[in-house]
């Protein structure tokens, strides 16, 4: 009697969640009627526990995926090197230190550390004081040796027009690679009367390994180190000795990377892949191999799937978002690297790139995913979390021509929102 009880109860269940999931289904296609038929649009919803798919359409069409692509970066990255993988900034020397004297050239090397500040050099330098440092005999050597000499990604995004040029992507960088100057404007206060103000504009610099060996060799000097020779740029011999470091966890970095969707962390994290992978000086040709590998390796969809860059700035890149799924599935499985590639993610209606978006919907705070915007492109991925402990994996990308970033967005929080409704 028992058993066909509980075999009663199944079947009603199974039927009801059936007949919900039709609902829903209703729901997100009546959401879709306000996307235009020229617009190329595809979508997933599946729960990952259960290895139902809740909705899908046009998963395995090619679309870009912007920022998205993102997710393939710091999935290849926590899955190569671990969370606690330190990217480091390094000072170092080959002489002992003899009577407060450091004979020969000062060497600032740096491996993929791309948060790194004034005031983490100001620290170092304190570090050196601290150790007796009085005196420098050689010159002040900025080393950006650990990836390749190819600063620049315009090769890659000469079509996306709505997106400024990024600084120098370069291993050995200090304060993204900016500096500050102050230029001045005239200012009309009248018909014929104009002021004369300062502004403080950020300008990218031309030659990243000297300008951080510029102004390590002025931060000595600030502090009573005197320095006998230039700054220059150059290489760390290998015998040389580690004199001070200052790093970031990779998982520290992912943090501010992807919920405020910066592209300069990224193309460095994507060379750093490089280097690390290979053991060889980092280049985008290596990260590539990388990442295409990461995918292959985890039996992630991967037709159609051509990745050229690590922010998502390239229109070359292509994904399906049955790709884009693949990664978030298996990083959900991953119990070694999970949480941080969680926590790395955008939080709605909390903070970074969906800080504004889903308020006051049962989405806010249990949706964390990674937006991505490029000129006719919008896409949303990420985790949801509903009211019943399930979780359901989301990717949706759309390519238009018409309306705007906004518009899609809205219908993206749409969708979102009407899937943590579901009961």
């Amino acid at each position: 009697m028992l058993r066909r009880i509980l075999l009663l109860f199944l079947m009603i269940s199974s039927i009801s969640l059936c007949a919900s999931k039709e609902a829903l289904k209703k729901r997100i296609e009546s959401i879709l009627t306000r996307v235009p038929h020229e617009t190329i649009s595809a979508i997933i919803v599946l729960n990952p526990q259960t290895q139902d798919t809740i909705y899908s359409d046009n998963i395995a069409d090619t679309v870009i995926p912007a920022s998205n692509t993102k997710l393939f970066t710091t999935a290849t990255a926590l899955n190569l090197m671990g969370g606690e993988f330190p990217l480091s900034t390094k000072i170092l020397s080959v002489s002992p230190l003899r009577n407060g004297v450091l004979k020969g050239n000062l060497y600032i090397k740096g491996y993929g550390n791309s948060l790194f500040t004034e005031n983490d050099l100001i620290e170092m330098v304190k570090e050196l004081k601290n150790k007796g440092v009085k005196k420098i005999t050689g010159k002040i050597i900025g080393d950006d040796s650990y990836f390749d000499e190819d600063y620049s990604r315009d090769d890659w995004i000469n079509d996306e027009l709505t997106n400024y040029r990024l600084p120098p992507v370069s291993a050995l960088v200090l304060d993204h690679n900016r500096t500050a100057v102050k230029e001045r404007i005239r200012v009309r206060v009248a018909r014929r009367r104009y002021r004369i103000k300062y502004v403080t504009v950020f300008k990218d610099v031309s030659n990243p390994p000297l300008f951080v060996a510029q102004a390590l060799r002025a931060e000595l000097i600030k502090n009573g180190i005197r320095i006998d020779g230039a700054a220059e740029k150059g290489i760390t011999p290998n015998d040389a000795d580690v004199l001070a470091e200052s790093t970031i966890k990779l998982k520290d970095l992912i943090k501010v990377m992807d919920k405020h969707s910066d592209n300069f962390l990224a193309e460095c994290l994507f060379k750093t892949i490089g280097a690390v992978s290979t053991g060889e000086q980092g280049n985008a040709f290596y990260s590539t191999q990388a990442v295409m590998r990461f995918i292959k390796d985890n039996g992630i969809f991967s037709k159609g799937t051509s990745l050229v860059d690590g922010s998502g700035l390239s229109r070359y890149d292509l994904v399906t978002v049955g790709a884009i799924a693949g990664v978030l599935e298996k990083m959900y499985f991953d119990r070694k690297n999970y949480k941080d590639f969680y926590n790395a993610l955008s939080i709605a209606g909390v903070d970074g790139t969906l800080r504004y978006r889903m308020i006051g919907t049962p989405a806010e705070n249990n949706f964390h995913g990674k937006t991505g915007t490029l000129n006719g492109v919008s896409s949303l991925s990420g985790y949801l979390k509903l009211a019943n402990g399930n979780d359901l994996i989301i990717s949706i990308v759309f390519q238009y021509r018409n309306q705007g970033a906004y518009y899609y967005r809205e219908i993206e929080n749409a969708i979102v929102t009407s899937l943590s409704e579901w009961r």
